[in-house]
């Protein structure tokens, strides 16, 4: 499968997955998981789908360990903050065992961000 298309199968299950969260709030009138389900939607579906996007439109022949390492970092961030958030906000796991987690997540979204700049950067045959 390719890449960009990996990226649409995993947006979208971001979506579903922030939208579920998003009507189970709205239904229970306990909005708590707000940081949760917007980081679910913006990391996991926006920028998902945006990465798509630059290897569908842009991008026509990348490193393929490079975007193979970028698509893995950026998964793994993405999931490991939407879980880590939802313990979080869900009182379930404490802040103190939770913050250094999600502050290597968070670093980790920024790696995956670096190097689609990176691939973008360096790749040579760029579609027009």
């Amino acid at each position: 499968m390719s890449f960009d298309r990996k990226y649409l199968v995993w947006a979208i299950g971001y979506l579903v997955t922030g939208m579920c969260l998003g009507i189970f709030m709205a239904a229970s009138h306990n909005h708590a998981q707000f940081v949760t389900h917007a980081h679910i939607n913006l990391i996991g579906f926006v920028l998902s789908f945006s990465y798509g996007m630059i290897h569908k439109l842009w991008l026509e022949r990348p490193n393929p360990i490079i975007a193979r390492t970028q698509f893995i970092v950026h998964q793994a961030a993405a999931v490991t903050i939407s879980i880590g958030l939802f313990l979080l906000y869900g009182n379930i796991v404490p802040d103190a065992q939770l913050d250094p987690i999600l502050a290597i997540a968070a670093i980790t979204v920024l790696v995956g961000a670096l190097l689609m700049l990176y691939m973008i950067l360096v790749t040579s045959a760029v579609k027009t």
